[in-house]
C-alpha cells in the first residue's frame, strides 16, 4: 500500500495532501477517532460498539470505515436506530436478533470446507447472545454450525450433537442460570471452548454473575470465559482461533 501511494504521489496521480489522508493512522471526526490501522494490526477492522452512540454519529463513523475497509461492523444496534442510519446508507444490513448492522463485500465469502465454529446455546432465552456471536463470526469469515436449546436439564439434546461439536475447531459456548454448559462440553471436546454467560435467570442469578463464577471455577480444562452477554467477544475470538487453526491446515 505505501509503495502504491508513493508512486502515486511521484507521477502525479494524487496529491501530497491526499496521500498523507490516506497514510493517517487514525481519522479524526471531531466526536471520534476513526482507527484505520486496525486492520493492519489486528486483522479486522475496527467494530462500532452502538449503545451510547447517536444514528448520526454511528452514520458518520461507518461510512469513514465503509471507505477504507471491505468490511464494518455495528454491534449493540437497537432497531430503531438502525433504521435511521440506513436511511444513509441503505447498503448495510441489520440482524435484528443479534443487533448487529453490518455491511460486507460480495467479493469476500465465508471460507467454505476448512472447519467451523460451533455456536452452542443453552435455551432459547439465550439466543440473543448466541446470534451476536454466531453473526460476528460470520461477518468475520468464518463458517459457524449453530446448536442451539442443548442446556444440560436434558443432556441428551446435547449429547445427540456431540460428534458436531467435536468436529469443530472451537466452541462457544452460551449459558444463562447456573451456566454449567461449558463446564459439560469442556469435558467432551479436545479443541478450545470460549464461555459466554448470559444474564438469563432467576434472582440469584445475579443478573448472570452466578453463571459467569461457575464457568471461571470450570473443572474442565480448555475453557475461557469472556464478560456476561458478550457475544462479540466470544464471537471475536473464536474467529481467531479458527484462522489460526486454518493457517495451520495449510489454507
Amino acid at each position: 500500500m505505501l509503495e502504491h501511494i508513493l508512486e502515486q504521489v511521484q507521477n502525479g496521480a494524487l496529491s501530497i495532501e491526499k496521500a498523507k489522508e490516506q497514510l493517517a493512522t487514525f481519522e479524526n471526526l471531531g466526536f471520534a477517532k476513526v482507527d484505520h490501522h486496525r486492520k493492519k494490526r489486528q486483522g479486522f477492522p475496527e467494530v462500532v460498539y452502538g449503545e451510547g452512540k447517536t444514528a448520526d454519529q454511528i452514520t458518520s463513523i461507518i461510512q469513514a470505515l465503509r471507505a477504507r475497509n471491505s468490511q464494518v461492523m455495528v454491534t449493540r444496534i437497537s432497531e430503531e436506530k438502525a433504521k435511521q442510519v440506513q436511511k444513509a446508507c441503505p447498503e448495510f444490513t441489520y440482524h435484528k436478533l443479534a443487533q448487529i448492522l453490518f455491511w460486507k463485500e460480495e467479493s469476500q465469502p465465508n471460507e467454505k470446507d476448512q472447519g467451523y465454529i460451533a455456536v452452542v446455546a443453552a435455551g432459547t432465552s439465550d439466543l440473543r447472545v448466541a446470534e451476536e456471536a454466531a453473526v460476528t463470526a460470520e461477518i468475520m469469515g468464518s463458517t459457524v454450525r449453530r446448536i442451539y436449546d442443548v442446556g444440560v436439564a436434558g443432556i441428551h439434546r446435547l449429547l445427540s450433537h456431540a460428534e458436531e461439536i467435536q468436529n469443530a475447531t472451537v466452541s462457544v459456548v452460551v449459558a444463562g442460570m447456573e451456566g454449567a454448559l461449558p463446564s459439560v462440553v469442556g469435558g467432551l471436546v479436545s479443541h478450545p471452548v470460549i464461555a459466554v454467560p448470559t444474564s438469563v435467570g432467576y434472582g440469584a442469578n445475579f443478573n448472570g454473575l452466578s453463571a459467569l463464577l461457575t464457568m471461571l471455577n470450570s473443572c474442565a480444562s480448555g475453557i475461557s470465559v469472556v464478560n456476561i452477554d458478550n457475544g462479540f467477544g466470544g464471537g471475536y475470538n473464536a474467529v481467531l482461533i479458527d484462522k489460526l487453526a486454518r493457517k495451520g491446515a495449510g489454507e
